[in-house]
This record gives structure tokens, C-alpha cells and sequence, in this order.
């Protein structure tokens, strides 16, 4: 990036978009929808008419070019709406079509992929899932999935883990190795394909993830991103783009936690005393305070590194997972030992927030992993 340092500070339309987020999440998606799908182990794992609704307001448009039929409002506005929906704990596609589909679509799709998809993806007519990890931890490197040409298309074998809404997606984005080459290959697989076996996973944070085998998938040319070029540095690219909306939905997670329990601070009275007197606890209180304030900055600060192709992005990107995670972990572990023994049952919403804190912080790699990468990437 060239040119003067950007503000840390949103612009008009952003606070208008994160204000009008808020407003419909915590109106048509408060958490208690997230506790009555897991109650009722809903087969979607996600509210359809929530969905759609996301979709007329155009969220699935946002990182979508305006040739395509988007908006083009940059990953600076999408971040808006992961932080707010980090306050609701909201489940739907958003994460895995609108911002790691589309973003595939737009780093490596071929024109008849893009003109093709991404309006259908804005309509709210195709959802997508990243085939991506097939290891318990995150490795970019361990890619086992192969891709075996035949005749004029592939053949694809292998398994992949933790694929977001991977049970209900339409297409899946499969990362493979490509032949005998061992270059990195991205693929469009129809979930309903002969050779496709999805198993549901309900995971901690009762979100939607699954295990994927494909046994003998026939693949068509067409159906590559980028071909046959290796695709290494966009699957690279696409972690890091998933890492940084994911740490701004742990931003909104953490900043729910917080202020939530500063509420019952100032209102819960042990011994005729408000608790949020004791000294101790302000104190603590203070420090998570400027801890998320620090987050709010590096978080912004890499969604606009997304948004101008900086040279630093790899490293804001893992900086702001790494710190994302740890902030997490304190709020919600605050949040539990404030609200005392009531903290740790079902009757609160706290559980809720502390099990997707941890599932989201796995994903594409924890604190430790990405502290680590941003160690290598600064040369240590």
C-alpha cells in the first residue's frame, strides 16, 4: 500500500451499515434463536426466513463487484456485520458464501465462474462451503485430497474436516492436489454429486460444520478455479480473509460479554453492597476494557489492509486472530467468574458465548498458531 496511513475510524456509510446490522440482528436474530435451533436440533441448523432476509438486504452483495450485480462495499463494511452478529451469536451462511465463496470466486474464477455464480450467490440462489481442513489442527500445508486427471476433466478423492455449513451448502470449495504436480487446486463440487458423503457435525457451539468424503468425484475442467495453476497463494489469501472477519466476530462476541457483565456489576448486590464497588473487580473490568479497545483498532486496521491489498495484511491478519482469540478467552472467562455460580448454567446466555468463542478461535488456526505465523512472517 502507498500513499497516507488510513483513519482507524469508520466512514459515514460503514457506521450506518454496522448501525443498521445491529438493528436487524437483535430484532430478527437475538440469541434465543440459536438456543431454541439447538433445542430443537433444527436438520438446517439455521433460520431460513433470517437468511433471507440478510439476503434482501443485500448482504450477499457486499464483496461482490458491481459488474456482477453487488455492491462492492469492501471488507471494511462485511466486518461490521461479523462484529454485529458476534453480539447474537447469529447462524447463516454469511460467513462461508458471502465472504470466503465470493472471495474465491472473485481472487481465482474465470469469467463464465463469476458472471455465472456470484449474481446467483447476491439472490440468494447458490450457497458455498470451504472444503479446506482436513487435519484436527490447522495446516495450510496438509492437503491430502488429490486430483487425478481423466479424459478431459479429474477424478477427486479424499476427506475434509470442519467445513462450515458443509451439510447444507449447495457447492462445495474443495482444496486438492493437483495430479502428480503437487500444486494446490481449488474445485467447485456439487454437494448432491455421486462420490459426495457428508456427515453432520454439531459441534460445542451448536454451528453448523461437517466431515466430507469424496470417493471417485468426477470433476469436469470447468469446474477448476484458475485452471490448472497452482493455487496456493489464493487458499493462503482466503485464510487470511476468513481469519480477519473471524476476529471481528469475535470482536462483537467479546464486546457482548463485556458489557453484559459490567450490566450485572452495576446491579447485583452481595450483602447489601452493589459488587461492582469491589475494587478487584473494576479493576478487572478496566483492564478487559482496554484490551478490547485495542482489538477494536487491529481489527479495523486489517479489514482495510483486506480492502487495499497491503503489503502487511499477512501479518495483520494473523496479529488480529491471535489477539482476537486471546481477548475472547478473557471475556468470556471474565464473564463466567463475575457472574458467579449462575454464570455457568443454561439459564444465562454466557455458555452460548464461551463455546463459540473457542470454536471460532480453531478455526484456520488459534492464538498460538497464528502468533507463531506472525513470528516467521516478521522474520523471527
Amino acid at each position: 500500500m502507498t500513499g497516507r496511513t488510513m483513519a482507524l475510524l469508520l466512514n459515514e456509510e460503514q457506521r450506518m451499515l454496522k448501525d443498521a446490522a445491529r438493528e436487524f440482528l437483535s430484532g430478527h436474530a437475538p440469541l434465543t434463536q440459536l438456543r431454541k435451533l439447538r433445542d430443537q436440533r433444527d436438520p438446517l441448523g439455521y433460520c431460513p426466513e433470517t437468511w433471507r432476509a440478510m439476503v434482501e438486504l443485500g448482504w450477499t452483495g457486499i464483496l461482490v463487484p458491481e459488474a456482477e450485480g453487488g455492491l462492492a462495499f469492501g471488507h471494511v463494511g462485511m466486518g461490521q456485520i461479523l462484529e454485529e452478529g458476534g453480539r447474537t451469536l447469529t447462524a447463516s451462511p454469511l460467513f462461508a458464501t458471502a465472504v470466503l465463496g465470493v472471495s474465491a470466486l472473485v481472487l481465482a474464477g474465470s469469467e463464465a465462474q463469476r458472471s455465472a455464480l456470484l449474481p446467483a450467490i447476491v439472490a440468494g440462489e447458490l450457497t458455498l462451503a470451504p472444503a479446506f481442513d482436513e487435519s484436527p489442527r490447522h495446516d495450510p500445508q496438509a492437503v491430502a485430497t488429490h486430483l487425478r486427471p481423466q479424459g478431459d476433466g479429474f477424478v477427486l478423492d479424499g476427506v475434509k474436516r470442519f467445513v462450515p455449513d458443509g451439510h447444507s451448502a449447495d457447492r462445495l470449495l474443495v482444496s486438492a492436489r493437483l495430479g502428480e504436480t503437487g500444486r494446490i487446486a481449488l474445485a467447485l463440487v456439487e454437494r448432491s454429486a455421486p462420490g459426495v458423503e457428508v456427515q453432520r457435525v454439531v459441534m460445542a457451539d451448536s454451528r453448523n460444520s461437517a466431515e466430507i468424503h469424496f470417493q471417485s468425484v468426477q470433476l469436469a475442467a470447468g469446474d477448476l478455479l484458475s485452471g490448472v495453476e497452482d493455487a496456493a497463494d489464493t487458499l493462503l489469501r482466503l485464510f487470511e480473509i476468513g481469519n480477519v472477519h473471524l476476529a471481528a466476530e469475535l470482536l462483537g462476541l467479546s464486546l457482548e460479554m463485556f458489557e453484559q457483565t459490567v450490566e450485572y456489576l452495576n446491579t447485583r448486590k452481595q450483602f447489601g453492597v452493589l459488587i461492582g464497588s469491589y475494587q478487584g473487580l473494576q479493576h478487572r473490568a478496566a483492564h478487559l476494557y482496554s484490551e478490547l479497545e485495542l482489538l477494536k483498532s487491529l481489527v479495523l486496521k486489517a479489514l482495510q489492509a483486506l480492502d487495499t491489498d497491503a503489503a502487511e495484511t499477512p501479518r495483520l491478519a494473523s496479529l488480529a486472530k491471535a489477539k482476537a482469540g486471546e481477548i475472547a478467552t478473557l471475556a468470556t472467562n471474565e464473564a463466567v467468574q463475575m457472574h458467579g455460580g449462575v454464570g455457568m448454567t443454561d439459564e444465562l446466555d454466557i455458555g452460548f458465548f464461551l463455546k463459540r468463542a473457542r470454536v471460532a478461535e480453531q478455526l484456520y488456526g488459534d492464538h498460538r498458531y497464528h502468533l507463531q505465523r506472525y513470528a516467521a512472517l516478521c522474520g523471527y
